[in-house]
């Protein structure tokens, strides 16, 4: 009985997630445009399917790896071995950004688009093994009680130096590949650990040691995709027949079959945290699992899950941002497309349970100084921003080169003048706002202008709206600890 309950409890938080998406796009489709959606019962029932699959991938989550997981981390905290947490970072990062849905969409997206010129399985492991890296340095820098904003400045230094060299191809896609780390999955495991861990060693700060991990995680894949996109464009030859064979094979096989297909590389997705976990548990600890029968029920709904997520992409969260680009370029609404894209960034950003859950830590890490709800609304107001100059990026055609260079040469003046207390939770911050309903309704929503512009590259200027809704909430957050600090030192200068 108390499953079912937890199941509609999961049910009902993924529908309401979803519910900003719909509000939006009604609004527009009836004040607007004033029109219905091509296929609205299919795109309602693609809604419907990301709403189960979520739900079940999540319980999943609660029945399998959240308790294995929490279970193996105090056991290798008790025994204080560096190597071993480095070890468990590394794979626990690896693990879970490797079966990432979002990745999985995004990587499928570029896959297509590319003409097979950027395998998808390759820039997943890439990402993946990126996180798992920077996971056991992020857990060492805790340990060791370096300050962040050192790691960040000189990360991200090293991230516009290696744009500037990147195929212009490989940009937009590097940062989004960043983007999509981060999740409602990944970041409370991601953070739990990096608060976890800043609380459990003396003389270290949760709030300025703890958090961090996720932004680590988000900055790192933009530079190996992008060493990634160096050697595909520049070095590796381009595989046009071998495209083409796999699309005649994949069109001969029966639905049924395909769906078999589908499910077993569903299934490949998710070993990787199967095997993480047996390994650490069974090779590592020598202790068997506690309800086993439980733990394998909670991979197989998390199996079924992605299954349900990724048909339901299809049917209906791919179709609505395309679909809505494709409309309003059509009547040539130019600010009604800026509207929609800062309404869609917003939105949906006020709704995000990893936010939410950042939020409430970071509140409880600093009483006083912080308040999550004002966190939630500045880090939507700059995903809202950051994506409505994304748009304007594509609609014009400009270089994203010279935007997202732009960008983070912001970001790292203000982490010079930010207070230290706010920089690892601002970068943090930008990296949770990228979800699995975010990620692929603004990749679609790219893709779809990218599509009905005349002179754009779908490769080149599709992707980058995931960058830019990573990057604004960084500026944003810091900005507002900047006013705010000089607002206090004002108010004691005139008391």
């Amino acid at each position: 009985m108390r499953f079912f309950q937890d199941f509609l409890h999961q049910i009902l938080h993924a529908s309401k997630n979803l519910l900003p998406i719909v509000v939006v796009v009604v609004f527009f489709q009836a004040v607007i445009l004033r029109q219905m959606p091509n296929d609205p019962w299919m795109l309602a029932l693609g809604l419907g399917i990301v709403a189960l699959g979520v739900a079940m991938f999540l319980q999943g989550l609660e029945f399998s790896i959240f308790p294995v997981g929490k279970s193996l981390a105090n056991q290798f905290a008790r025994k204080g071995s560096i190597p071993i947490l480095m070890a468990f970072g590394f794979a626990m990062g690896f693990s879970a950004v490797v079966a990432e849905p979002a990745l999985i969409a995004v990587a499928q997206q570029a896959e297509q688009i590319s003409d097979g010129r950027v395998d998808g399985l390759t820039l997943r492991l890439i990402v993946a093994l990126s996180v798992g890296a920077v996971m056991a340095i992020g857990v060492l820098r805790i340990i060791l009680g370096h300050p962040i904003h050192w790691y960040m400045i000189i990360g991200y230094i090293l991230v516009v130096t290696v744009t500037w060299f990147a195929p212009e191809e490989i940009v937009g896609l590097a940062y989004d590949s960043g983007g999509v780390t981060t999740n409602i999955v990944t970041v409370p495991l991601i953070a739990a650990l990096g608060l976890g861990l800043a609380a459990s060693i003396r003389g270290r700060n949760p709030l300025m040691d703890g958090f961090g991990l996720v932004a680590m995680a988000v900055m790192v894949p933009m530079i190996s995709v992008q060493l990634y996109g160096i050697w595909v464009y520049n070095v590796a030859p381009t595989p046009e027949l071998a495209l083409e064979l796999v699309s005649s094979e994949i069109k001969a096989v029966h639905p049924l079959l395909q769906m078999l297909l589908d499910l077993l590389t569903m299934l490949r997705d998710v070993l990787p945290i199967i095997l993480v976990v047996l390994f650490f548990q069974y090779l590592v600890l020598r202790k068997p699992l506690k309800n086993p029968v439980k733990v394998i029920f909670g991979f197989v709904m998390v199996l079924l899950g992605l299954y349900a997520f990724v048909i339901g992409l299809k049917l209906g969260l791919f179709p609505i941002g395309e679909g809505m680009a494709e409309q309003l370029m059509a009547r040539n609404y130019l600010p009604f497309i800026y509207l929609f894209a800062f309404m869609i960034g917003f939105a949906t950003t006020m709704a995000e349970p990893a936010l939410i859950a950042v939020g409430e830590q970071a509140e409880q890490a600093a009483p006083g100084k912080l308040k999550g709800s004002v966190i939630r609304i500045i880090v939507a107001l700059g995903v809202a921003i950051g994506i409505a100059v994304g748009v304007h990026r594509i609609i014009t055609g400009d270089s994203i080169h010279y935007y997202i260079m732009a960008g983070y040469l912001l970001v790292i003046l203000l982490t010079a003048l930010a207070p230290k207390y706010i920089i690892a939770l601002a970068f943090d911050l930008g990296g949770v706002t990228t979800s699995e309903v975010t990620v692929p309704l603004v990749t679609a929503l790219g893709i779809g202008l990218a599509t009905h512009i005349e002179g754009r590259n779908v490769l080149i200027d599709g992707f980058g709206l995931i960058a830019f809704a990573s990057i604004f909430p960084i500026i944003t957050v810091m900005a507002y600890a900047i006013i705010m600090e000089y607002a206090a030192k004002f108010r004691r200068q005139t008391a």
